[in-house]
């Protein structure tokens, strides 16, 4: 069974900073792309930022040169760097995560639970 843990969300204000991580756990043989999207109160949810397993990245605009996302291979585990928070980025965040639990197995799609972030004005 594998899960993805997210941890690191919390209440700060605006111009404060947070680091998210998303741990997968389980039998897993390699993870492909791992995704931050999040979901504000009557939004959708959105695609925040991206990383390959090869460290490519891709952001969303509104949060280029603010959030870094990176990734440890090695621990299975996702990060978000989210610095000069503002007010909109209050919001649910979710890891996604593309990964294979074989080396012959068709890659499968996994989410976590979320976990909250509140920037306070």
């Amino acid at each position: 069974q594998v899960q993805l843990v997210e941890s690191g969300g919390d209440l700060v204000q605006a111009g404060g900073s947070l680091r998210l991580s998303c741990a997968a756990s389980g039998t897993i043989f390699s993870i492909n792309v791992m995704v931050w999207y999040r979901q504000a109160p009557g939004n959708q949810r959105e695609l925040v930022a991206q990383i390959s397993r090869r460290s490519s990245t891709f952001y969303t605009d509104s949060v280029k040169g603010r959030f870094t996302i990176s990734r440890d291979n090695a621990k299975n585990t996702v990060y978000l760097q989210m610095n000069s928070l503002k007010p909109e980025d209050t919001a649910v965040y979710y890891c996604y995560a593309v990964l294979s639990l074989g080396p012959s197995t068709v890659p499968g799609a996994y989410w976590g639970p979320g976990t909250q972030v509140t920037i306070s004005s």
